[in-house]
């Protein structure tokens, strides 16, 4: 499957921004889809994941109440909504995906996804 991440971009702090990921090659439902985040000199961390089925989606603590993951799986596109961005925000933002067995199967580490997008940079701020 190949990823195609987009929207990111400029914002001033407390604005919003939603990403798309749009899949190709592949079925999406098959696979669990999640965003991690990227800034110079640390490690790809955790942001939003949800399970093939949609059912089921999980955020990190950083973002927890900011930030939600959705997916259309008839689009072959998964979104990570981002309010009240804040300056700590900013990263170069990576979707992943990888096929799971169960409909609810979720995935959080980023070793176990074997499909990346190449990310979209989101910068926050004044």
């Amino acid at each position: 499957v190949q990823l195609q991440a987009s929207g990111g971009g400029l914002v001033q702090p407390g604005g919003s921004l939603t990403l798309s990921c749009v899949a190709s090659g592949d079925i999406l439902y098959t696979y669990c889809m999640g965003w991690f985040r990227q800034t110079p000199g640390k490690e790809r961390e955790f942001v939003a994941a949800v399970t093939r089925s949609g059912r089921s989606s999980h955020v990190a603590n950083s973002v927890r109440g900011r930030f939600s993951i959705s997916r259309d799986n008839a689009k072959n596109t998964v979104y990570l909504h981002m309010n009240s961005l804040k300056p700590e925000d900013t990263a170069v933002y990576y979707c992943a995906a990888e096929p799971t067995e169960g409909d609810d199967t979720f995935l959080d580490a980023p070793e176990v996804y074997g499909y990346w997008g190449q990310g979209t940079l989101v910068t926050v701020s004044s």
